[in-house]
């Protein structure tokens, strides 16, 4: 079996991986291969990255090696019950699907020598910035853990972590873009109702975030230490963070990423 990298699924998340790996170097486009059952994304996916497309998996187990999981949890248990007679020990499996243990995967495969690598990646792949937790079982090395992290690295930064984290990566950044979004939406239409045109409020609102957070990550400073720098005596800003204290926001984004762990640990006792 050579060193090839296979896709069972040609989504937006699949096509993301794809992309930072081919632009990345890591893999060639002879060296990677899609299964996509929908015709018409799958020619797309052949058209724009010059890769191998199939409309199953069979051809994916056969010819890869590296084998990534990039379907829906609800139609996981589908995909691997039409795989487990050609998945052998020598395949290391990576599942981008939310939810799922890896003992699921050993269990619907029904063998104990599967190599399985869970991770849990965020929408940011989509423009190569992506978080992402994972995690392997027993039978997954160290050399091969580290080269899941190096896919995952070329469509952001991820990080190494025993599975029973993997919960809390789902609520803090899997989720975690939502609240973002959902910040954002806030701040817009204050911009808006303070008297901005929304395309004005649109721009201010999210060179203001972007450039926030590229502060704290270069400056490495904690967020609190340069939230005091923006907040002068008896300026705007304390006033603007009385209200946030007061209304609890921190805590409500404590609770929101707490109901998301909590919610993703129910999924994966299903």
């Amino acid at each position: 079996m050579s060193n090839k990298i296979g896709f069972i699924g040609g989504g937006q998340m699949g096509e993301a991986l794809i992309r930072g790996i081919i632009n990345s170097g890591l893999y060639s486009e002879c060296d990677i291969s899609v299964a996509e059952p929908s015709t018409e994304r799958r020619e797309y996916m052949t058209r724009t990255y010059g890769i191998e497309g199939f409309d199953n998996s069979d051809q994916i187990w056969s010819t890869c090696d590296t084998v990534l999981l990039a379907v829906k949890p609800q139609i996981m248990e589908i995909v691997l019950a039409a795989s487990k007679h050609l998945v052998g020990s020598k395949h290391l499996i990576i599942t981008i699907a939310a939810g799922l243990p890896i003992s699921f995967y050993e269990e619907k495969l029904g063998r104990d020598d599967c190599k399985i690598v869970r991770v849990m990646p965020n929408t940011p792949a989509l423009i190569l910035e992506a978080a992402s937790g994972l995690s392997g079982n027993k039978n997954v090395s160290r050399e091969e853990l580290l080269r899941c992290e190096e896919i995952l690295n070329k469509v952001g930064k991820a990080v190494i972590l025993d599975e029973s984290a993997l919960d809390a990566v789902t609520g803090l950044s899997g989720s975690g873009p939502a609240y973002v979004f959902t910040f954002a939406d806030a701040m817009i239409d204050a911009g808006i109702k303070a008297g901005l045109p929304r395309s004005t409020a649109e721009t201010l609102a999210l060179q203001t975030i972007l450039g926030s957070v590229k502060l704290l990550m270069e400056s490495k400073k904690h967020p609190a230490e340069l939230r005091a720098m923006v907040t002068s005596p008896g300026g705007t800003t304390i006033a603007a963070q009385h209200v946030l204290e007061r209304s609890g926001f921190k805590g409500i984004v404590m609770d929101a990423v707490e109901a998301a762990v909590q919610r993703s640990k129910e999924l994966g006792n299903n």
